[in-house]
């Protein structure tokens, strides 16, 4: 209870100095708007004024401040000042007997223990990570062969009920119809199913689809964090994209690598295209209580061998220069970076020594970076397929009011028996603020 009437304290005396510096240079004002010599005349007006009129520019002081007050800038003014107030220290701490500081002492110690613990146990994670990666791999790879139709699935792997699909339904139907009408059911379903497919059998045999198009690319353009990096010119080459794995460092530097495995396609010569996060799983030792886990401090990409013209990271714009001392216009053709996935691979360098060193664009940049492979380490590749089908996309719902009593109809007057245009008078006229 001390504490917060301490801060409701501090907060009131902010908001009367804010107050009374808002008075003050009112008067500034009404002082400088004053004559410097004035007449002797005025003076002695001045002097034959009494106390109560002096009463009253204290209180026209006091409106103008009021005035002020309901200005929209004036309250914005105040508002950043009490924005900073929030958190500020109450002096609650420094208060406390120096027996009771000591006592504080000893906790911050054992917190710093708990954090170290909290980092050993973390590193045990990752040992359970590595220990079960190769499980884990095992069965991404028949995901991939599926992918890529490399191997078709039996009807073993496809054992999986799904309320979507029709064919449960014809099942249905072929149960209820008679015994004598099972064949007939059977080639009357197998003939819609080829029309349905475009023509007889050839041409479906010809149109036949291996394994399963786009499949990444549709995962990016359904995850929105994904999908704003993903610009129409890169839509092409991740059509390509047959796999993305994940690689667990067992040595030091410890983190992970991201690899990304695309078919021989005509923009680049790679097969493989790599990003690699390096984490910190102890605590900063300048700054030990803002531990919250592991964390990436650095990131780095892989050169890309772009085909000649097929590279989308960069585009050429036309700039015109004109000389000084002679006045001629040339022009000039110049490369700059375009918007690109591919810039994924090519992060901003993350310099040695303290994080403080960055400018705030290139932490932005690392941040998002960091979240974006971390995404696609932790959700992205182990629930792929949900990602794919869209169950796995987080959406917000949206519940209909309560009060809602309906639709808005058209308000007819001649139906209205209540409708009485003379007794509402003449409308207000509008003000312009």
């Amino acid at each position: 209870m001390l504490v917060a009437n301490r801060i409701v304290g501090n907060i009131y005396s902010s908001l009367r100095a804010t107050i009374f510096l808002v008075r003050t240079t009112v008067e500034s004002c009404k002082t400088m708007s004053e004559p410097e010599n004035p007449s002797s005349d005025a003076v002695e007006d001045v002097e034959d004024e009494d106390h109560g009129e002096e009463t009253g520019e204290v209180g026209d002081s006091q409106a103008i401040a009021n005035q002020l007050m309901k200005n929209p800038g004036v309250l914005a003014a105040l508002q950043d000042k009490l924005c900073s107030i929030v958190g500020s220290p109450s002096g609650y701490i420094q208060s406390l007997p120096k027996e009771v500081k000591r006592r504080i002492k000893a906790l911050k110690k054992l917190q710093n223990e708990i954090i170290h613990i909290e980092s050993e146990f973390y590193k045990e994670v990752n040992a359970l990570e590595l220990k079960y990666a190769p499980k884990y791999s095992e069965l991404f790879e028949k995901r991939k062969e599926i992918l890529i139709a490399a191997r078709e699935p039996t009807d073993e792997d496809c054992d999986w009920a799904s309320e979507e699909e029709d064919d449960e339904d014809k099942d249905e139907d072929a149960k209820l119809a008679p015994d004598s009408q099972q064949g007939e059911l059977k080639d009357k379903v197998t003939l819609e199913g080829t029309k349905e497919a475009g023509g007889d059998s050839e041409e479906k045999k010809q149109e036949f689809v291996k394994g399963i198009p786009s499949f990444w690319l549709t995962i990016f353009k359904n995850v929105e964090m994904l999908s704003e990096m993903v610009q129409e010119h890169d839509e092409p080459i991740l059509t390509h994209l047959q796999d993305i794995k994940v690689v667990i460092h067992e040595k030091d530097p410890v983190g992970f690598t991201l690899e990304f495995y695309f078919e021989p396609n005509e923009y680049f010569t790679d097969t493989v295209l790599t990003k690699r996060y390096e984490m910190r799983y102890d605590p900063d030792s300048q700054d030990p209580f803002s531990y919250e886990g592991p964390e990436i401090i650095k990131c780095s990409g892989c050169t890309i061998n772009w085909n000649k013209g097929k590279n989308v990271t960069v585009k050429q714009i036309k700039k015109k220069q004109k000389h000084k001392g002679r006045g001629l216009t040339r022009t000039v053709t110049k490369q700059v970076q375009a918007d690109s996935f591919f810039n994924f691979f090519n992060p901003p360098a993350v310099p040695d020594g303290s994080e403080s060193e960055m400018d705030e664009e290139t932490e932005a940049l690392l941040g998002a970076d960091f979240e974006i492979g971390h995404f696609i380490r932790e959700r992205i590749i182990p629930r792929a397929v949900l990602f794919f089908t869209g169950e796995a996309i987080e959406t917000e719902d949206y519940e209909d009011d309560e009060n809602d009593e309906g639709e808005e109809e058209d308000y007819d007057e001649e139906a209205d028996p209540d409708f009485n245009p003379e007794a509402q008078g003449k409308p207000n006229e509008c003000k312009q603020q």
